[in-house]
């Protein structure tokens, strides 16, 4: 079962509505259910409190409202990024005009003995 300060990624019909942290988790009268509270991870932020079975806290879906919903817990991968996204790919250094043979290199010291 999920736990306070777990990030979940809640699910409206099947689309992916909000993420939310976990705040406090008490139980209800009923046994079996509990009090959620999260902590809506958007703009403005907003705290609510649903009443949910241990079941749908792990991820089975649930209506609220006539609506299917669903808490899918969000992991941290544990994969180092591979690609440095700001260092460019040999093939993208290939396609790059500076490679395509049409270039030309331009002296800045040539440029400024000629403006003096």
């Amino acid at each position: 079962m999920a736990v306070e300060n777990d990030i979940v990624l809640i699910y409206l019909e099947d689309e992916p509505l909000s993420f939310a942290r976990i705040e406090q988790i008490s139980p209800d009268i009923k046994a079996g259910w509990y009090h959620v509270k999260m902590l809506l991870l958007q703009l403005p932020l907003q705290a609510v409190t649903w009443i949910l079975r241990d079941t749908y806290i792990d991820g089975t879906a649930f209506t609220m409202g006539g609506k299917n919903m669903r808490l899918a817990p969000v992991v941290c991968p544990n994969d180092p990024v591979e690609h440095d996204p700001l260092e460019a790919t040999t093939e993208e250094k290939d396609q790059s005009p500076m490679n395509s043979g049409h270039s030309k290199v331009i002296s800045l010291s040539d440029l400024k003995s000629k403006k003096s």
